[in-house]
């Protein structure tokens, strides 16, 4: 797909990982829009892309964000989904034996996976209306994590979460396949975000040390060119791409 002119909607992109695919994305001649809870931390950005405040779970909150979207930039054809949240860090077995909090497992799933199918099945919605260009209406990028095959004591409900949306990967590319519609995942390693910020400079020098090669953190435009990639590529279907320089995530 070229993405000179392309309408593209991108969610969690005020920061991070989306924050950096929407700076990919204007500079291939894209129009975006961001949906997010947040405005974008860069405000030089106001003037270039329509932001919506948005709770991806919701369907009213993210359908009004799409409808921005398409009214200031046409049909959406890309959609790169990024928000989320962290996990809880939530033992299956507290310290005294007793069972973890279902309440916290359940509000990780929501966001990061009941949010991911909402954005999944609306964008498509949107996508199925363009008119195809060159075999295809549009592309899809979602985000799982290494999580999903490495998962640590104490993120249950966060590997619950991402495995399911490596899960849905193949599924949605199959279904969408008579659509033109392309679906892919990218599955981010340890990454220098927000949440990472607030670490120690120990730890994050400890968690630079795990990565094999190049030895540190992922930076969030890594993820963008391969999030643009994966759009402008129209033979990557049905894939999830590790993005993590080789680590394999210990136990704990």
């Amino acid at each position: 797909m070229r993405l000179d002119s392309v309408s593209a909607f991108v969610t969690g992109g005020s920061s991070g990982l989306g924050l950096a695919t929407v700076r990919r994305l204007l500079a291939a001649g894209a129009r975006v829009g961001i949906a997010d809870l947040n405005p974008p931390e860069d405000g030089a950005l106001l003037g270039s892309v329509v932001y919506a405040k948005t709770d991806i779970a919701d369907e009213a909150s993210t359908v009004a964000a799409l409808d921005a979207a398409e009214e200031a930039h046409g049909p959406i054809r890309a959609v790169v989904h990024c928000a989320g949240r962290g996990g809880d860090r939530v033992r299956i077995l507290d310290r005294d034996g007793e069972p973890g909090s279902l309440d916290t497992f359940a509000e990780v799933i929501r966001v990061n996976l009941v949010g991911t199918y909402n954005v999944l099945r609306l964008g498509a919605a949107r996508i199925s209306k363009a008119e195809p260009v060159d075999g295809e209406r549009g592309a899809i990028v979602l985000t799982a994590s290494v999580a999903a095959f490495d998962g640590q004591i104490g993120q249950t409900s966060y590997t619950a979460a991402k495995a399911g949306v490596h899960g849905i990967t193949l599924v949605a590319a199959r279904d969408l396949a008579s659509r033109l519609i392309r679906v892919n995942t990218i599955a981010p390693g340890v990454f220098d975000t927000p949440m990472l910020a607030r670490l120690r400079p120990d730890i994050r020098e400890a968690l630079e040390r795990t990565v094999p090669h190049p030895s540190r953190l992922g930076a969030p435009d890594d993820y963008a060119h391969i999030a643009v990639t994966l759009l402008e590529n129209s033979y990557v279907n049905g894939e999830t791409i590790r993005l993590d320089g080789g680590i394999r995530m210990a136990p704990r």
